[in-house]
């Protein structure tokens, strides 16, 4: 295996683990409507009992998601998890807040009242895929960061990357871009909620409000993804120089991208007809329960098609809107190759991992 290939091999595996992460924000998409689907506190208990059982999942993906990142892609995991830290403080901020509220809603004589634990899983819902979304979205609009490899010589200060300006990441919040691809992952993970209630829930009123709310969320989502991927496919686009890495701007880059690697222009097309075909036959026929199955597999197929448009065929995946030759690629970024082929083997185990994840998530469905 050659040093490009296990660059390629890790972009890849860190895209998958992206793409599982939001179809697991199902949790973050149904708190966010638990007021809205759940018309008295049982039918509101019935949906966080049910997404209580899955939500250490999504926070578990969340982490390997990280951690992967960090040990194939340091220089990432240094300039915009060290960087942008406002930005992630309060994203993993919300997911403690969900933790503890799932710990502590039914505890007897909490100080705080189930009410209030209930709030937090709605903050959440909504800021959780929001910001997440908007993490993401600086993959194609850039984010303000210098990186100077030549400072590790530096014995005073041997900062390789720093944020350019005070706002420490939110700066993206102000990036009207980057807040319509947040907002079209945040009815995502409303729409895959509402699908995993529906699958999971046995309550007819609730499933009746939740094809209500299904046609409520699926019209704005459609709405901004539509501009969102368009956008995408418009702009331009950070190309590398394969020979001198020097980065440069390209029209239509991302187009171009889908174009040059068209399988994943298949799997992006692939994955939007799954998803409209669990969403639309959950609307349409009120017995079908399993809309969850292919609208998520479509949400995985596209978001990682996306995610590995923004990195394969010489692009810069993380561009810099304060210095463009700063801007991060799979091959200026990434771990030796030696680290890179250490943890290739160690991931031949992520097979056994998934099964083990599908053999939880039917031993807790069973669970009473």
């Amino acid at each position: 295996m050659t040093y490009g290939f296990l660059q390629q091999y890790w972009w890849f595996l860190v895209s998958l683990l992206g793409a599982l992460l939001v179809f697991m924000m199902f949790v973050q998409g149904a708190n966010s409507l638990l007021f809205s689907l759940g018309g008295n506190e049982e039918e509101r208990r019935m949906i966080t009992d049910s997404t209580g059982k899955k939500w250490e999942l999504t926070f578990t993906t969340l982490v390997t998601f990280g951690g992967a990142f960090f040990a194939s892609f340091p220089l990432f995991y240094s300039t915009s998890f060290g960087g942008a830290y406002w930005l992630w403080m309060i994203i993993l901020f919300t997911f403690v807040i969900q933790a503890v509220s799932y710990e502590f809603k039914d505890k007897l004589g909490n100080l705080l009242g189930t009410r209030t634990f209930q709030w937090f899983l709605i903050v959440n819902g909504i800021f959780g895929p929001l910001l997440l979304g908007v993490a993401v979205a600086t993959f194609f609009n850039g984010a303000n960061f210098i990186v100077d490899k030549g400072n590790i010589f530096n014995g005073a200060s041997p900062i390789i990357s720093s944020w350019a300006n005070a706002s420490h990441g939110l700066d993206a919040l102000l990036n009207g871009w980057n807040l319509i691809f947040g907002l079209a992952v945040f009815f995502l993970a409303r729409i895959l909620g509402i699908l995993y209630i529906v699958n999971n829930v046995d309550n007819l009123n609730i499933r009746s409000r939740a094809t209500i709310r299904l046609v409520g969320n699926f019209v704005p989502f459609l709405v901004f993804f539509l501009v969102a991927l368009g956008h995408i496919l418009i702009q331009d686009g950070y190309a590398v120089d394969p020979l001198t890495g020097d980065i440069r701007i390209e029209e239509y880059k991302y187009l171009n991208n889908f174009i040059s690697l068209w399988p994943l222009a298949v799997m992006l097309v692939a994955g939007v007809v799954l998803f409209l075909f669990g969403s639309v036959k959950s609307v349409y026929k009120n017995t079908y329960r399993r809309g969850i199955w292919p609208a998520g597999i479509g949400a995985v197929l596209v978001v990682l098609s996306l995610l590995l448009c923004a990195g394969l065929n010489d692009t810069a995946y993380y561009p810099s809107t304060a210095d463009l030759q700063s801007s991060l690629t799979i091959s200026n970024s990434c771990s030796s190759e030696f680290t890179l082929g250490v943890m290739s083997v160690v991931s031949l185990i992520i097979p056994f991992v998934l099964a083990y994840i599908v053999y939880v998530w039917r031993k807790m469905d069973k669970k009473d």
